[in-house]
């Protein structure tokens, strides 16, 4: 993709980083970890919220969409909070958020109440990826973004480990409403953390004052953000790897191990771990090649993308729809793979926007894979409904958003990476012309 096969050089005025940053990052980044076990908590309830509210596919599918949808549509405006306000009032906003959804859906008496629970979760958890990777910019060295990015993407997959794990068994162990109110206290303890120990930025390294503008400011954010071909390719790059992980990990992958393949719930929720383990196994792989290769880039991530789509054709074309187990556990590797791939859309982002727009850049980037979630969940929810349960209808909709998405990477290429090379010129240009 790019020209050249190296990591990129230090910049002036860089962060030193250093063991500081790592305990301030690490807050930040509890934050998100816990946001992502209460997102991922619907994943192993799933059949018991059906029961619970006597619902079905369509209804339960409702859950996860509307969550994702809240998630989605925040992005833009979480980016341009962050950029304005800074990491530590947005993130400490989102806490609160996210933890009052958790609890309000361990005592939610009606579907109603449990959907207006998992909006209002949703919005929080919307606002704390983005105020990670930005933290993860103001306190560390750019050549360090790639690295930094994909270890903030471990520990999200960590909280689904934790969700998979933990919550599933507290869940059959105490109940719905003492799992759920339980695990919201861990929301209120990074909450403390975050207003105790938290900082936006190193001293010395203070980001330039914006001018606020209303409206024009805003406008002129994303106007900017969204012509730069990285920016959209960043997206698409997002929205093609992460959803078949997403979709299967968030709702569809535990009743389809069930109710499809005839698994135990135990084998399909260690199944579902392997998922997640995959994930971050292949997270430090993939860090560690993006930071070195930025060449790499795109092939990390259209290989992912074709091994994806190779397996979940594989799968739905077995006779009578049923897999063995050795096919299963390749597929859920495979799809480990998804998440560190869309951390890739992050590294076209971030170089295509000045250090004062990337808020806004990853939150469009940030929509991708959870517009391309949202619309996946729904469509499986239907089919499902429409097939009864035919799981090899409904699960064919993957194909149709990946291919959508390659179309798109495929276009945006060439222009991103001629883009990014006139960018790099630039920057060296400036650094050659900084007085000592």
């Amino acid at each position: 993709m790019s020209s050249s096969s190296s990591s990129p050089a230090s910049l002036p005025g860089d962060p030193p980083g250093g063991r500081r940053a790592v305990a301030v990052w690490s807050i930040g980044v509890a934050v998100y970890f816990v946001a992502v076990i209460f997102r991922t908590s619907l994943g192993v309830a799933g059949l018991d919220a059906a029961d619970r509210f006597h619902v079905g596919a369509s209804a339960l599918s409702t859950f996860s969409i509307l969550q994702l949808l809240v998630y989605a549509g925040m992005q833009i405006p979480v980016g341009l909070l962050v950029d304005r306000l800074g990491t530590k009032k947005v993130l400490g906003i989102g806490a609160v958020l996210f933890t009052a959804g958790q609890l309000g859906f361990a005592f939610s008496p009606s579907y109603g109440t449990a959907l207006a629970s998992r909006a209002l979760l949703g919005c929080g958890d919307a606002m704390t990826f983005i105020s990670v990777l930005r933290l993860g910019t103001r306190w560390f060295p750019a050549r360090r973004g790639p690295l930094v990015a994909q270890l903030a993407g471990l520990a999200g997959m960590a909280g689904n480990l934790v969700s998979t794990l933990v919550l599933a068994r507290l869940l059959h162990g105490v109940g719905w409403t003492v799992a759920f109110a339980g695990s919201a206290l861990a929301g209120a303890v990074v909450l403390v953390l975050l207003v105790l120990f938290l900082k936006d930025h190193p001293e010395g390294h203070e980001p330039e004052p914006l001018p606020h503008q209303g409206a024009a400011y805003v406008r002129r954010q994303i106007a900017a953000a969204w012509r730069e071909p990285g920016t959209r390719l960043g997206l698409w790059v997002h929205f093609t790897t992460q959803f078949p992980a997403m979709v299967f990990l968030l709702l569809w992958g535990l009743p389809f191990l069930v109710e499809a393949q005839g698994l135990s719930r135990a084998d399909a929720g260690e199944l579902l771990t392997l998922v997640v383990v995959s994930n971050m196994a292949v997270g430090l792989v993939y860090g560690q090649i993006v930071a070195r290769h930025h060449a790499a880039r795109l092939p990390l991530a259209l290989g992912t993308v074709v091994a994806t789509a190779g397996m979940w054709a594989v799968m739905l074309a077995c006779p009578g729809g049923r897999a063995p187990m050795w096919l299963l556990v390749v597929l859920c590797l495979v799809l480990g793979a998804c998440g560190p791939a869309s951390m890739i859309g992050f590294d076209f982002a971030r170089p295509a926007n000045p250090a004062e727009r990337q808020g806004t850049a990853s939150g469009i980037t940030n929509m991708g894979g959870f517009v391309a979630s949202m619309t996946t969940l729904f469509a499986i929810g239907v089919l499902l409904d429409a097939t009864g349960d035919d799981y090899r209808i409904a699960f064919s909709a993957v194909f149709v958003l990946q291919a959508l998405g390659v179309s798109q990477i495929l276009r945006l290429r060439e222009r991103a990476a001629r883009r990014e090379r006139e960018r790099l010129v630039a920057s060296r240009v400036e650094t050659v012309h900084v007085p000592a």
